[in-house]
Parts: C-alpha cells; sequence; structure tokens
C-alpha cells in the first residue's frame, strides 16, 4: 500500500510544480508585455519628437526653395527685359540707317533677298534630284 501513496505524493509534487510552473510562465508573460509596451511607448515618443524636429527643417527647405524659385523668375523676367530692349535698340539702330543710307539699304535689302533666293533653289534642287 506503500506505493499508492508514494504515487500520490509524486503526482501532488507533479501538480505543485505544474502550478508554479505556470504562474512563472504567467508572470514571465506579464513581464515580457510590459517590457514590449514600455519600448513600444520609447518608440512612439522617438518618433514624435522626430516628426517634431523634422517639421522646422521641411519648413525651412521649402521657404528656401520657394525664395530659390522666386530669384530664378526674376532673373528669366530681367533678362527678357534685356533682350528686348536690346531688340528695340537694334530695331532703331536699322530704322536710322535706312532713313540716313537709304540707296545703301535698298540694295543690301535686294542682295540678301538674292542670296535667300539663290539658297532656296539650291536646296529644291537637290531635293528634286
Amino acid at each position: 500500500m506503500n506505493k499508492p501513496q508514494i504515487s500520490s505524493q509524486a503526482a501532488d509534487q507533479a501538480t505543485n510544480t505544474a502550478e508554479r510552473l505556470s504562474e512563472s510562465a504567467d508572470q514571465a508573460l506579464k513581464s515580457t508585455r510590459r517590457v514590449t509596451n514600455d519600448a513600444l511607448d520609447q518608440v512612439e515618443s522617438a518618433v514624435d519628437s522626430a516628426r517634431g524636429n523634422i517639421q522646422p527643417v521641411i519648413a525651412k527647405l521649402a521657404t528656401q526653395a520657394e525664395t530659390l524659385a522666386r530669384r530664378g523668375l526674376d532673373a528669366v523676367r530681367d533678362g527678357a527685359n534685356q533682350v528686348r530692349e536690346r531688340a528695340t535698340g537694334f530695331g532703331d539702330m536699322t530704322v536710322r540707317y535706312v532713313r540716313d543710307e537709304p540707296v545703301k539699304s535698298v540694295l543690301i535689302a535686294a542682295a540678301t533677298g538674292a542670296a535667300l533666293v539663290a539658297l532656296v533653289s539650291m536646296i529644291n534642287s537637290r531635293r528634286d534630284r
């Protein structure tokens, strides 16, 4: 009859051991959850902090890009104005030259026209061949 008592004691010890192991596993799981949640909170805080640091940098870069774009547009506008002024100046010089030298102007225009007609007819004759 001693055997059933030993079995019963062994079973009780095994049950107690299993319960302790189960409690230890539960505590380990709770501890792991707590550590994981703390780590996630720290990551979230770091992301929020980084977002707060990045937004001013992005705003500054956007302002600088806008300033550069305005400078570029101003430079293009100034260049166009300069070209327009030069063209107007050349036009005025041409009008003065024609007024001062009408015969030479007509001869130059005729020679230029003849040269263009000769060039066009040469190109057309090459295409026909």
